[in-house]
């Protein structure tokens, strides 16, 4: 096997490994609740989201996708990619404590062109939407510590994604402008 190859194994079943083997994130009972009505806003952000990754898809051309705006970023396809299994990640592990399968074929494909990236993001926010139309309200009060950090509550992880998909989206910017493109809109403004 490809020295580039094997290093790309590595660095997804590494992870994989190590939440499998490792507990659980640990939980506690809830301080407090959150209004059951924001669930819909949370909902709406992440429909939001999906429907932004999807249009930057479609706006730049597939010969720029593996272009990065700078040395030190992701290239374009890497970085959507990074958004939407981000949010599989952290909703499978910290919100169920069930790893989300990933393979280096299940990345390959999503950041090879505009078909598997685009195919990517929808299957990954499905299986977002799904977990947060499935948690309880119980669950969504209940905290988890966060990457070994502070106690949260479960719906703020929610709130917590969507700031990384912002942020990580508004970096993609960059790549529109290295070629002298208007990026899509927000869709806010």
């Amino acid at each position: 096997m490809p020295r580039p190859t094997a290093a790309l194994l590595a660095c997804i079943a590494v992870p994989a490994v190590a939440i499998a083997q490792r507990q659980p994130p640990k939980t506690e009972p809830a301080t407090f609740s959150m209004a059951k009505e924001y669930r819909a806003v949370q909902m709406s952000a992440l429909q939001q989201q999906r429907k932004v990754l999807l249009s930057f898809a479609d706006s730049m051309p597939e010969r720029l996708y593996r272009d990065k705006a700078t040395d030190a970023q992701r290239d374009f396809a890497q970085q959507l990619h990074h958004i939407a299994r981000s949010s599989g990640f952290v909703a499978g592990w910290w919100l169920t404590a069930t790893p989300r399968n990933q393979t280096a074929d299940d990345s390959t494909k999503a950041i090879s062109g505009r078909a598997g990236l685009k195919a990517y993001i929808n299957q990954e926010y499905d299986y977002v939407e799904g977990i947060l139309k499935a948690q309880t309200d119980t669950d969504r009060d209940t905290r988890v510590q966060f990457f070994g950090g502070m106690m949260i509550p479960k719906w703020q992880l929610w709130d917590e994604l969507n700031q990384h998909a912002w942020w990580t989206a508004g970096q993609v910017v960059a790549n529109f402008r290295k070629h002298g493109m208007t990026p899509p809109n927000f869709l806010f403004f």
